[in-house]
């Protein structure tokens, strides 16, 4: 349990890190997807980097964060394969990281760092009319979604495969 929830810590802060990379250094509209439409339309294109060097670094912290990534995943599984886990051990154990990452991106990413922080309107201004009043993120119900039945069903999909791959 304990490796479970430092699973989750370090991938909360690695997706913190990509979030940081993509939106300060390397500042390319492609990786804002997510973004609701009216803010994707004010976007304007950054040729520019904010300093010389500063995409350089951001595609370095991104390349090391969907490291960071993949290796808790493959810890997470490496470590059940060696525990001998069974399918619920497995499957809490999924949930467990997708259920705490998505919380933290719900509280920390979409009320603190775009609703009271201002970081995304920070490095783009022009979206500040589009986020301006909110109380919250904008996507409420797509995380509720994803936290409620997309990760458990992913977890339980993964948990299953891993448990065919158990002695």
């Amino acid at each position: 349990m304990l490796l479970t929830v430092f699973l989750a810590v370090v991938f909360c802060a690695a997706i913190t890190l990509m979030l940081l990379s993509a939106v300060a250094f390397i500042q390319d509209k492609r990786f804002f997807s997510s973004a609701p439409k009216e803010a994707q339309e004010l976007l304007k294109p950054r040729e520019q980097e904010l300093f010389y060097g500063a995409r350089t670094i951001g595609w370095t912290l991104m390349v090391f964060s969907i490291l960071l990534i993949l290796g808790v995943g493959i810890l997470s599984i490496w470590d059940g394969f060696r525990s001998g886990f069974d399918f619920r051990q497995f499957f809490l154990r999924f949930v467990l990281i997708f259920t705490i990452y998505k919380l933290y991106d719900m509280i920390c990413f979409d009320y603190y760092l775009l609703c009271k922080f201002r970081f995304f309107q920070f490095y783009y201004p022009e979206v500040e009319e589009v986020y301006r009043n909110r109380k919250y993120g904008y996507n409420l119900k797509s995380q509720l979604l994803k936290l409620l039945l997309i990760f458990p069903a992913a977890s339980a999909l993964a948990a299953w495969v891993c448990t065919l791959f158990v002695r």
